[in-house]
């Protein structure tokens, strides 16, 4: 893709922009919990939403092992997917690389591919005139069934050539990671932020040749150094190199240069920033990041609340967002959510595909409540009832609270909002979870949304919640229907009904007598808040007050669970069971959990 058309489709994106390396296309195979995952993250700040135990920090760590500035030399079974070592594993990224990162002064020549805005391919050779792709390159690491890496940069004619060390240096990555008090970007290993600021690339020969100096042997203990005198006296014996004696040298994985971290003054004294809470050392490690003018190194934040005060919180998601970096950020805290104004928002559903989350339809769940997105299965019910209802009801068929199974229950605001809402998750192929009425509208978008999701979606055959279950209500348990548990509304509620009649008497016997067989339609009409039909032409207050009828029965969250009691409790779940236990196992399904043939009373 030119130049031009890039900046001007970012809107504040600007040539210079385009120099730093973005990451076009992720491919993950068989790493660790990771079967499968194919990704086009964004050129700013994705933020990767999710459950616990989704892969959120494996696609994290598959970023950092494919650009890391070292040469890795640990890898273990438990690094391939189900230990099936003799697989392997590969993680790929099709690229866009600055010219000053080194790729066009390789050993061996790396002839770019064209990105067509979704994949990577062959530059056509006879192609006259300037290219209409944007240059891009395919950097892969394989975990060989030896347990070794195999760094390699894919050639358009499928060849493969070796990624060196030396270029994923120069293409920069800064990770800010967990609990690790040895951060790297604060301390002078090669490749670190550190490191690439102060570049002093005599200074590791110097520091070794000073230290060389040092009479290590002489600290020795008199036993010691008779140990070492019998050592040389051995090593002349066996025809080796003698003369032996001690002095601090480098080692495999780490250099003399690594032991020199960065310090800071308190109470003066000069103590190593690397010893500091999790928090400092996070925003030390992205600030000399930031000291490296001209540079913009990927950046990879694991849990980015970590260490942090929600106000701290707020501020290094700005400042990640103000870079022009391509940064990729774990979270689970609400705070840095809603801070997330311009990120682009991706979530990893149960199943392992990441999919991402429509920035405009998901906004008012995002801020209200984020929780919704950081669950392993969330349920969009249309309503403050249906959250009620469905929350009462899982908790019966899983046997147990929803936080232990990782499932959350959110309020889709209204039956047009959950659609819009399921469609948006729909569309990147993600498995969430929804419990909706039927307004016989918009029969054919339900139907794209229910090919998706299957039972994990849950709407009546017609009507709403109230209407279902108040429409299966024996007659001489009606007036068993309206008693409020607490006996807070048992009264208002009888009052909804005289007020509809017309009448001034609240006793149930003459309401029955009243409204004779039109009993069952009056209460669904009252608990619904439905205006009746010589109403509808009245002032919006008169019509407010027929309304506000349906918070007096079961239009909250509480009266949504007590709903699904009483459903149980006057014997009315035989007559929906077939109706709902398939949603019930679907979501027992997602949690890992069998099929059960009916639901505890």
């Amino acid at each position: 893709m030119p130049t031009e058309v890039l900046a001007s489709s970012t809107g504040s994106a600007t040539a210079v922009a385009l120099r730093a390396p973005a990451i076009y296309y992720l491919e993950i195979n068989r790493y660790r919990g990771i079967k499968a995952l194919s990704w086009r993250p964004t050129r700013g700040v994705n933020v990767i939403l999710g459950g616990g135990d989704v892969g959120k920090t494996t696609i994290l760590d598959a970023i950092g092992l494919l650009l890391s500035p070292t040469n890795p030399w640990i890898l273990s079974d438990t690094d391939y997917y189900a230990r099936k070592i003799a697989d392997g594993f590969t993680i790929e990224a099709v690229m866009t690389l600055p010219s000053d990162s080194g790729i066009n002064y390789q050993v061996k020549p790396c002839w770019p591919w064209e990105w067509n805005g979704s994949e990577p391919v062959v530059p056509d050779p006879d192609a006259s005139g300037a290219s209409e792709g944007e240059p891009v390159y395919r950097l892969r690491v394989r975990g060989t069934e030896d347990l070794e890496l195999a760094y390699e940069i894919v050639q358009p004619d499928g060849s493969a050539d070796g990624l060196s060390v030396g270029l994923r240096r120069s293409i920069g990555l800064v990770r800010l990671g967990g609990d690790d008090r040895n951060d790297r970007d604060l301390r002078l290993v090669q490749g670190s932020a550190l490191d690439r600021l102060l570049s002093d690339k005599s200074l590791r020969s110097r520091m070794a040749a000073d230290l060389a100096k040092s009479d290590v042997a002489g600290q020795l203990d008199p036993e010691k150094k008779k140990a070492l005198a019998s050592l040389d006296e051995a090593f002349l014996q066996e025809r080796l190199p003698h003369g032996l004696d001690l002095s601090i040298t480098g080692g495999q994985g780490a250099s003399i240069a690594s032991m020199v971290g960065l310090t800071a003054q308190c109470e003066g004294l000069q103590l190593p920033v690397a010893t500091w809470g999790a928090g400092t050392r996070r925003l030390s490690a992205l600030a000399i990041a930031e000291q490296n003018h001209g540079e913009a190194p990927i950046t990879i934040v694991d849990e980015v609340e970590r260490g942090l005060e929600s106000y701290r919180q707020r501020a290094l998601v700005a400042k990640l967002q103000a870079r022009r970096s391509q940064t990729f950020v774990t979270t689970h805290s609400p705070f840095v959510i809603a801070a997330a104004s311009t990120a682009a928002f991706w979530y990893v559903d149960p199943g392992g595909r990441i999919g991402p989350l429509d920035g405009k339809k998901i906004s008012r769940v995002r801020v209200a409540d984020p929780g919704a997105f950081l669950s392993r299965l969330c349920v969009i019910g249309e309503g403050a009832t249906e959250v009620g209802f469905v929350s009462a009801l899982l908790e019966r068929a899983l046997g147990s609270p929803l936080d232990t199974h990782g499932i959350h229950v959110c309020d889709g605001g209204a039956n047009e909002t959950t659609l819009e809402l399921l469609e948006a998750l729909t569309d990147g192929g993600l498995r969430f979870a929804g419990f909706a009425d039927n307004e016989d509208k918009h029969p054919t978008r339900w139907q794209r949304v229910s090919q998706v999701l299957g039972d994990l979606l849950f709407r009546w055959p017609s009507g709403c919640i109230e209407q279902n279950i108040i429409g299966v209500v024996p007659d001489e348990m009606l007036e068993t229907l309206l008693i409020d548990p607490d006996d807070e509304k048992t009264g208002t509620r009888r009052h909804t009904l005289s007020f509809r009649l017309g009448i001034e008497a609240k006793d149930f016997a003459t309401i029955v007598s009243v409204a004779g067989d039109a009993l069952r339609t009056l209460m669904i009409e009252a608990a619904t808040g439905s205006v009746p039909l010589d109403k509808k032409a009245a002032a919006k207050n008169e019509r407010k007050v027929y309304e506000k009828h349906s918070q007096m029965w079961f239009k909250t969250e509480v009266g949504g669970r007590e709903l699904e009691a009483k459903l149980f409790g006057l014997g009315l779940w035989p007559k929906l069971k077939d109706q709902l236990l398939p949603f019930c196992n679907s979501v027992r399904k997602a949690a890992g959990l069998p099929e059960i043939a009916d639901l505890k009373r």
